[in-house]
């Protein structure tokens, strides 16, 4: 029975103690003062129901590697931005590791894993650090000596399908069973949409700098078919899902993490099924690539010589330890169960793909680059290439390849100038000890999306609203000229 000669306890008196407010201060108050809880016992009993305290950030950065190196004072720029988005980030209160490559480029406000960036976090999966394009992706089959490029080219162009949402119904390839019951299975996946996607978007390659590509083996002559994409539809989906719970988990425990490094206990039941989700998502990336091979294997009836594939943005475990690969290519083999060959480093569309080799040292961390990044946004590149029009861009920089959009719309980009010089990458791989060039594969050539907004209806729209509104200043115009005459 309540004592009410006693004074009641109020959540001033709580906060007094040093304990923070919160939803669970109501029903803590109506069982203390219903118990008539004080000393030793009101003790005894906060201990069961406050919050478990809040991990502060990390008073200093961890140390991370930098395998990369300025030839021009926009690289400096750019090196000097990823350096203080990493030295921020680098605070996370679960961060023990990290690495920036010769790719490395931003990939959003500071704070915010760059694109060639390694983060390894304990017992922590961070979605943001994974992004939404998770495990993009190559594999490569080698046609052989006797497979045409051209021949390859244009009956991939005919197969693939590139752009926004997936293939028509009748387009559409099987989805394996197995892969279906895993999404069915686990809480993450097993949403109506994102069952819909895994059927719709298997043999998509989206848009960006996904590609196509063929070409030729510096070593052997043969023809080789290298896809680039990554999980499409479902796999945005699972991050969506994962960056839901881990802003859960980062307002109950981290408050001062960044939203966007926002990390799932690996050990939780919530942090579980989120690494059984990405295992299932690289299954079905990784048929995702093999419907287009298969497919066009089987129509172009070219024996398969050779098959190997890797992700380059993805979530790789060694024991407690969570290497969140952002752009970064895996060499050690405790990062891949199902190695069937070397790692594939591809740079622009007009410049060989790396076949390379490699170990784990302390700079690498077991990781390679996956490309040749970025120094400027494609806004930036864009702008700084006011005075050519598209055509003659693409011209200058597609000579001596068969470069292609499958919307027929020139994303300039996405040609070889929007990306960081391939020879500098290259020979950044090699002074700082991060992997062994065994085989080019020299361009024939390459399809990519385009600009497929270019003729989409919401562009259509803004364009005709806005040719109305000048049309309309116009006629305001000649109809005050006329007035004042």
């Amino acid at each position: 029975m309540l004592n009410y000669d006693r004074k009641m306890i109020t959540g001033n008196d709580l906060i007094a103690q040093g304990l923070p407010p919160g939803k669970w201060f109501k029903e803590a108050l109506e069982y203390i003062n219903a118990h008539n809880l004080e000393g030793e016992a009101l003790t005894a009993y906060l201990d069961t129901v406050k919050p478990a305290p809040t991990i502060p950030l990390l008073a200093q950065p961890v140390a991370f590697h930098e395998n990369i190196s300025a030839d021009s004072p926009i690289e400096q720029d750019n090196i000097d931005y990823v350096r203080k988005s990493m030295n921020l980030l680098m605070r996370t209160p679960t961060v023990v590791g990290g690495a920036i490559m010769p790719d490395a480029c931003p990939a959003g406000p500071l704070g915010t894993i760059p694109v060639g960036g390694i983060v390894v976090a304990r017992q922590a999966i961070h979605p943001g650090m994974h992004s939404a394009d998770i495990c993009c992706s190559v594999m490569l089959t080698n046609l052989g000596p006797a497979a045409d490029p051209r021949q390859v080219l244009d009956a991939a162009q005919q197969l693939t399908h590139f752009g926004p949402g997936g293939r028509p119904r009748d387009q559409q390839f099987a989805l394996p069973a197995d892969i279906e019951a895993e999404f069915r299975a686990n809480a993450y996946l097993n949403s109506r949409r994102s069952l819909s996607m895994a059927r719709e978007h298997l043999g998509t390659q989206g848009d960006g700098n996904h590609f196509l590509y063929v070409g030729v083996s510096r070593n052997t002559g043969d023809t080789m078919l290298i896809t680039h994409h990554g999980s499409r539809g479902p796999g945005a989906l699972l991050y969506k899902e994962g960056m839901k719970v881990a802003e859960h988990f980062r307002k109950a425990i981290s408050p001062e993490t960044a939203p966007a490094n926002a990390w799932i206990p690996s050990e939780s039941e919530e942090g579980r099924r989120y690494w059984a989700a990405l295992q299932t998502i690289r299954k079905w990336t990784k048929q995702n690539h093999l419907c287009l091979h298969d497919a066009l294997v089987e129509q172009l009836g070219a024996p398969v010589q050779q098959r190997y594939w890797n992700e380059h943005n993805f979530v790789f475990r060694d024991g407690e330890l969570y290497y969140h690969a952002k752009g970064a290519t895996p060499l050690d083999p405790k990062f891949m169960p199902d190695i069937t060959g070397p790692r594939i480093i591809p740079l622009n569309m007009a410049q060989p793909i790396l076949i390379v080799e490699g170990t784990t040292t302390a700079n690498n961390l077991g990781f390679a680059p996956h490309g040749a990044g970025r120094n400027l946004s494609r806004t930036g590149h864009k702008r700084s290439k006011l005075g050519q029009t598209k055509e003659e861009i693409f011209a200058e920089e597609t000579q001596g390849i068969d470069a292609r959009f499958f919307f027929n719309q020139i994303d300039i980009s996405e040609l070889p100038s929007a990306y960081k010089n391939a020879a500098d990458v290259q020979q950044q791989i090699l002074d700082f000890g991060l992997a062994t060039v065994i085989d080019e594969i020299r361009p024939y050539g390459c399809l990519m999306a385009g600009d497929w907004e270019q003729d989409s209806p919401w562009r259509k729209k803004k364009l005709a609203k806005a040719a109305a509104k000048l049309a309309a200043e116009d006629a305001q115009a000649d109809t005050s000229a006329l007035a004042a005459e």
